[in-house]
């Protein structure tokens, strides 16, 4: 069955009317969530949402607002529809083998009461975990085109609940994370900026999604985000601090327009995801359930793969670079690269390359980045040039023919970089060139990125025309049979189940910002109730050594990590994609703790959440989808804490080895991050109840191997 995985295979479905439920009423099929649709006194659509009854969403405004027509007041019912759908599909990758799609719709078509009035259809999904809504636009004699100028959809809160948040930006994710009431969100987000000198905060009170949040008493968890962003601006949220309300803000263009459509149209679905357990929140596959299915009939080639990299080497001060040469004056074009003088500090080189392709066939690692390969890393003027970077054109020091043979002999695929300082018209142009040139020489997999301020020059990362090119990229890359990692690119939001050669995305603050101030330990407890609800992320896990003295004196960073937190992370950050980002000499120094990277998988059959709370700690565990063993993994904030483990997921009667991997008792991701221990359990089955010590800033990892 692999040619077709993603094809769902066991479907319950019908349009069936949902037994005693009224027609502007649905329920979860659970009963739990209790949703209610209605229009107020100006004729706006208005919804609710209750789990066990108390409130998730108070009555909230709906509608959406174009240049040439308001789908916002006036409105009447005319039609309610119900259905109930229960099925499951098989992802190609991800954390579970089988995925239950398991639902109840209410459609409700609101009509406007005057000569050829508006007619617009609401259709709700309430799942046991939350609940997806869309605007459908169908056609219809009044309006063909329309210009979408903002949404009227609000998300109006019970509580003064607590945020784990960060600024909205049109232009990068690449922030912390502020955790505060909502109340007080404007103080703790003051004085936040993104990464990129272009970028600037909006204006408004405005956080990105996926937002999540908890009740004041601790009760309840609330996600909200939206699923299949396709030909549309992304969301972020408007916050009301006094009312305790958040309101859909889309990202424009120059002229202010989110989104330019043609009737019939859907938009992205908005989702809210509620549980009464965080580890609830971190299971839920509701975001991918709202996408369409698999559209790549054949998904062999789709590989997930752990790789190392001429990546790290560049950020921690070695003074490599990605340049050839240091000619950095800002004259159009340099037309024969062997005539300027090598810097004689440019990484991407041959023999180098050849050195990390060495170390990745002798420990089993699948592939080798190369970032800095090609012509145009000389000067960074780009906002200021219509091109930058070509992408059939290697430097004059790397031999991509004689490294293309001498992986392919050791079984080790090079995974091609094309940055594009996000000009993206200019990439579109030289695409399928690219993608020929990758195929003509043995590349199957992309890493690319869009740092800079975009081109065309009226455009956001995060707005309708960036939105379609990224989805073009990762389109045009499977006619071509390339797996795609995208970085500096909008906010996942589950597309990849309908594209599943993106294999990953970064879209947040990454580990390479371990060398640039670090990131503190709540960072990687936060980002998967937030940033990895959309899509997994490729974070760069596995440093090994965290101080930035170790290669040059005069620098005094370091990572916010222990060594034995990152090897969690390849649990608690689960993706296909997974980086062993240190440099080779590293691992060598700690082979014993290295072997772990080597044998964790990077794709599951089943993940059990154990325990977690937003921005303290997560513990998970995972069966590896192509044999019998398990892994458990953990991490924690700034603060020690011991994990309870309830091993009663394992299959009963079968008895398990346990290597484990873990802090040592002086352990500390400030003082002392080089410390762990490893340790073996003969014995570990279903009934096994265990007690792991997290060091401050650390982590654990287990491998279970049941015993013969």
């Amino acid at each position: 069955m692999r040619p077709f995985l993603c094809k769902i295979f066991s479907v319950i479905s019908a349009m069936l009317p949902l037994c005693a439920v009224a027609a502007d009423t649905a329920s979860s099929p659970n009963g739990r969530l209790q949703l209610s649709v209605d229009v107020n006194d100006n004729g706006q659509p208005c919804y609710g949402l209750t789990l066990d009854g108390n409130p998730v969403i108070k009555n909230s405004l709906l509608g959406l607002s174009g240049r040439e027509a308001d789908f916002t007041t006036g409105f009447t019912v005319r039609n309610v529809a119900t259905a109930t759908h229960d099925g499951t599909w098989e992802p190609v990758w991800g954390e579970y083998a089988t995925v239950r799609d398991h639902y109840n719709e209410l459609a409700v078509t609101f009509v406007q009461e005057r000569e050829n009035g508006l007619t617009m259809t609401v259709r709700f999904r309430l799942f046991d975990d939350g609940l997806g809504f869309r605007y459908e636009l169908p056609e219809q004699e009044p309006v063909n085109y329309l210009a979408v100028m903002d949404e009227a959809t609000e998300f109006n809160l019970a509580a003064d609940n607590t945020l784990y948040c960060m600024p909205g930006d049109y232009d990068t994710d690449e922030y912390l994370y502020a955790t505060s009431p909502l109340s007080q969100v404007a103080s703790a987000l003051a004085g936040y900026r993104g990464r990129h000198s272009e970028s600037q905060a909006i204006d408004k009170l405005t956080v990105q999604t996926p937002l999540m949040m908890k009740s004041p008493d601790g009760g309840m968890y609330i996600n909200i985000h939206e699923a299949a962003l396709v030909d549309y601006a992304a969301m972020s949220l408007d916050v009301d601090t006094l009312n305790y309300g958040l309101s859909a803000h889309l990202t424009p263009d120059v002229n202010g327009v989110a989104a330019y459509v043609q009737l019939p149209f859907n938009t992205p679905w908005r989702t809210v995801i509620v549980a009464d357990n965080a580890c609830d929140i971190l299971a839920s596959q509701l975001i991918y359930n709202l996408n369409e299915p698999c559209k790549i009939e054949d998904t062999s080639w789709i590989k997930p793969q752990k790789f190392v990299g001429v990546w790290w080497e560049m950020f921690i001060g070695t003074q490599r670079t990605w340049a050839y040469s240091d000619y950095y004056k800002a004259k159009p074009g340099i037309t024969d690269y062997s005539k300027l003088t090598p810097n004689g500090r440019h990484a991407a080189n041959t023999e180098n390359v050849k050195r990390y392709i060495d170390f990745a066939a002798e420990n089993g690692i699948d592939g080798v980045l190369v970032e800095g390969w090609n012509e145009g890393w000389e000067d960074w003027a780009s906002f200021r040039k219509n091109r930058q970077f070509l992408f059939d054109k290697p430097y004059p020091d790397f031999d991509i023919d004689e490294l293309q043979q001498y992986a392919a002999d050791r079984g080790v695929k090079i995974i091609m970089h094309h940055e594009t300082a996000a000009n993206a018209a200019d990439y579109e142009r030289q695409l399928d060139r690219a993608f020929q040139y990758m195929v003509d020489h043995g590349y199957n997999s992309v890493k690319t990125g869009y740092v800079g301020g975009i081109i065309p020059r009226s455009e956001h990362h995060s707005s309708q025309w960036m939105v379609n090119h990224y989805l073009h990229v990762a389109k045009r890359a499977a006619d071509y049979r390339i797996m795609v990692d995208s970085h500096e690119a909008v906010r996942p939001t589950g597309l990849c189940r309908t594209y599943p050669n993106w294999v990953a995305q970064e879209s947040a603050r990454g580990g390479e910002f371990e060398s640039m101030g670090g990131n503190p330990p709540e960072h990687t407890t936060i980002l998967p109730f937030t940033r990895l609800k959309g899509g997994p992320m490729d974070y760069t896990p596995g440093l090994f050594e965290t101080r930035l003295s170790y290669y040059n004196e005069g620098k005094t960073g370091q990572a916010l990590t222990t060594l034995a937190r990152q090897l969690a992370l390849y649990l608690t950050m689960p993706s296909p994609l997974q980086m062993a980002c240190d440099l080779p000499e590293n691992y060598k120094r700690f082979p014993d703790a290295f072997q772990f990277i080597k044998d964790v998988p990077v794709d599951w059959s089943d993940s059990r959440y154990l325990e977690a709370e937003p921005g303290d700690y997560i513990t998970v565990a995972r069966r590896d989808k192509h044999s019998q063993d398990w892994y458990v993994g953990g991490v924690t904030d700034e603060n020690a804490r011991t994990a309870e483990i309830d091993f009663s997921f394992l299959p009963k009667g079968v008895d398990y080895e346990a290597t484990i991997y873990a802090d040592g008792k002086d352990a500390h991701y400030k003082d002392n991050p080089q410390s762990y221990s490893i340790t073996t359990k003969k014995k570990i089955n279903h009934k096994t109840r265990l007690k792991q010590y997290i060091a401050p800033g650390g982590g654990f990892a287990m491998r279970l191997v049941p015993k013969k």
